[in-house]
Order: C-alpha cells, then sequence, then structure tokens
C-alpha cells in the first residue's frame, strides 16, 4: 500500500564501501508540513481517541512507526 507520508531516498552506494549497502532508505513527512494554515472547521477526533493518537484533528494524524515490532524488513527498518 502506497502512503502519501512515506518517501524514499536512494543513497550513493561507494564500490569501496566494506559494509552491505543500503539501496533504499524511507522517511516519513509530517503532515504539518502540508498545511500551511490551519482551515476552520476541521473535523476532530472524540476526546479518548484524541489523547491516544496525540492530535484532535485527523488531518494533523500520522501514525509513526516502531522499530521495535517490525522483523524481517518493511519501510520502518529501511527495507523495500
Amino acid at each position: 500500500m502506497y502512503d502519501a507520508q512515506w518517501r524514499d531516498w536512494f543513497p550513493y552506494v561507494s564500490p569501496n564501501d566494506p559494509c552491505p549497502p543500503i539501496r533504499v532508505k524511507w522517511y516519513v513527512v509530517p503532515p504539518n508540513q502540508f498545511i500551511v494554515i490551519q482551515p476552520p472547521n476541521l473535523p476532530q477526533f472524540p476526546l479518548e481517541e484524541a489523547l491516544m493518537r496525540g492530535t484532535l484533528w485527523p488531518a494533523l494524524y500520522s501514525s509513526y512507526p516502531t522499530k521495535r515490532g517490525v522483523k524481517g524488513g518493511g519501510k520502518a527498518n529501511g527495507g523495500a
């Protein structure tokens, strides 16, 4: 599944580097980078859900993955 908040980056791989190369690195662009001015009447999470998610507005929510729970690849730890 493609998520618009994820970006990929292809670092330079040196032929003289003794470590195995990481060909693709991933990073997350937070949603607040796309909303310059907060528009009026944005929908809001219910209070309990807002406290769990860390924001009141769904437009500013982004689930940042943890590296602890990821095994065997995936975007969170640099795999493809």
